[in-house]
């Protein structure tokens, strides 16, 4: 789906933010109205932001830039993986881990670790271990597994992480501010524009919302990274 129209927006829910009771008066400039005590968002600026992300996610993407997607909440969960495989970048879906990003190193060595465990496996040798030893390495591996399959492969630290659920990944946020590290993020009415260095004025509840932002996302992302190879064979 490619949004061409307000319609389309209101379709996937785009326009409904948090009640007043929670809403950040830091988003008030993107809110068209308050209306039955939900904040409405103004849909004509969240269209004007998605148009500036791609424009900058397909220049990033031109560049060779590598891509981290970030949501752990139930309603991006799943659509945070399918984003990322789609153009072909990393992801954290399931919990973020403390310094995933700040202490990348030993971050890495648990990676390392993670694909030794997964080695051994392949090759049978737990069956050889003692049960109990067995066991407890086959259970670490699932562990390591669930936490870190979605930068499995990331050697070193991405260029752009785009997240989804600002007060839930706050942790992320963090350390992307630490490391300036450049942020593109789904800003519902509750959240802070000032922790984000780019980002979409949208409801960041609902699957429908959310998976249309990404899918616009990671198409810009798509365009970029097809023209990078373009460059690359000439």
């Amino acid at each position: 789906m490619t949004l061409t129209s307000i319609t389309q927006m209101k379709k996937a829910e785009m326009h409904f933010g948090h009640s007043t009771r929670k809403w950040n008066p830091k988003m008030a400039p993107y809110i068209y109205i308050k209306k039955n005590g939900i904040c409405i968002i103004d849909l004509i600026k969240t269209y004007y932001y998605i148009q500036a992300v791609n424009k900058f996610l397909t220049t990033a993407a031109m560049q060779g830039r590598k891509f981290l997607f970030v949501g752990t909440k139930k309603s991006a969960s799943k659509l945070i993986k399918i984003a990322a495989h789609k153009c072909d970048s990393y992801f954290v879906n399931h919990r973020w881990l403390g310094g995933m990003l700040t202490n990348w190193e030993t971050i890495k060595a648990s990676i390392s670790e993670l694909n030794e465990l997964e080695a051994q496996e392949k090759n049978k040798e737990f069956e050889s271990l003692p049960k109990k030893q067995a066991f407890f390495r086959k259970r670490r591996k699932e562990k390591l597994k669930k936490n870190l399959h979605g930068i499995q492969t990331m050697e070193s630290l991405p260029d752009v992480v785009i997240i989804v659920g600002q007060l839930e990944e706050l942790n992320a946020v963090k350390e992307c501010r630490k490391l300036n590290l450049r942020t593109v993020t789904i800003l519902d009415t509750d959240c802070d524009p000032d922790l984000a260095d780019l980002f979409v004025p949208a409801n960041d509840d609902t699957s429908a919302s959310v998976g249309c932002i990404l899918q616009e996302l990671t198409n810009a992302i798509v365009a970029g990274q097809e023209e990078y190879k373009k460059q690359k064979q000439i």
